[in-house]
């Protein structure tokens, strides 16, 4: 998977994206990440990528030129990458749409900054607007971290195990069973007995259902879109959670 990041801050990306996963994942080959100084790409001396927006109102807006210059640039390396514009406008990162973006055949991530970018940008050069959230960063550039750092783990041989991924929270709709490791017992608090007994059948149902049970307890509007079977809807409904 190739990613090309478009930024007026390349340098913020330096310390996150030589670390851990990401760093692993570069390592082994299965994943490369390209930056790009928009300010590379304007037509004027000072190198301008802002302007004021046509009808007034606050703040500034990055310019559709020095934008798209960028992104024909990137696509030069690869012209099927699919590109996202990061905005608190865009469809919500998920695992889902994570899932979808690793199946691409690379990326290339717009960081916005200021009050947005030109919109002729969004029509001609942008295949998704993503949003990490609703909230109001300072730039896209945290937000092309986290897509990054979603996306990677997803790249089949950059994890440890593959099933490390599977198995990950929102993986199939619901949170993650609880997890242990040694010692056996800490702060006078055994670990359940069932995770000791070698019997992996039953450590699979007890894991399916605290996942179950977790995600009913913390996050219960995630059942609406959980793939549920009967068993696992009587399970829940034992435990009193009848709206499923």
């Amino acid at each position: 998977m190739r990613f090309d990041i478009l930024t007026l801050f390349p340098e913020m990306f330096r310390g996150p994206f030589d670390e851990s996963i990401i760093r692993r994942g570069q390592d082994k080959g299965l994943i490369s990440i390209t930056l790009h100084q928009i300010r590379d790409y304007s037509l004027d001396k000072h190198r301008t990528v802002d302007d004021t927006p046509y009808g007034g109102g606050a703040g500034m807006l990055m310019k559709p030129d020095p934008l798209a210059a960028a992104i024909t640039a990137a696509k030069a390396h690869n012209p099927a990458a699919f590109v996202v514009l990061t905005t608190p406008q865009g469809r919500c990162l998920d695992q889902a749409l994570s899932q979808e973006l690793a199946a691409k055949p690379g990326l290339i991530i717009v960081c916005g900054r200021y009050e947005g970018v030109d919109e002729r940008i969004v029509q001609q050069y942008v295949d998704l607007e993503l949003s990490i959230g609703d909230y109001i960063l300072s730039g896209g550039e945290l937000a092309a971290m986290v897509t990054v750092d979603c996306v990677t783990r997803l790249i089949p041989g950059v994890l440890g195990s593959d099933e490390s991924a599977a198995a990950d929270t929102f993986s199939d709709g619901l949170l993650e069973y609880p997890q242990y490791t040694r010692p056996p017992e800490f702060d006078g608090i055994k670990v359940p007995d069932i995770l000791l007994s070698g019997n992996h059948a039953a450590i699979a149902r007890w894991r399916r259902e605290q996942s179950l049970l977790r995600t009913a307890r913390k996050r219960p509007d995630l059942l609406a879109h959980a793939v549920l079977t009967n068993k696992d809807r009587a399970l829940l409904q034992e435990y009193g959670y009848v709206d499923v």
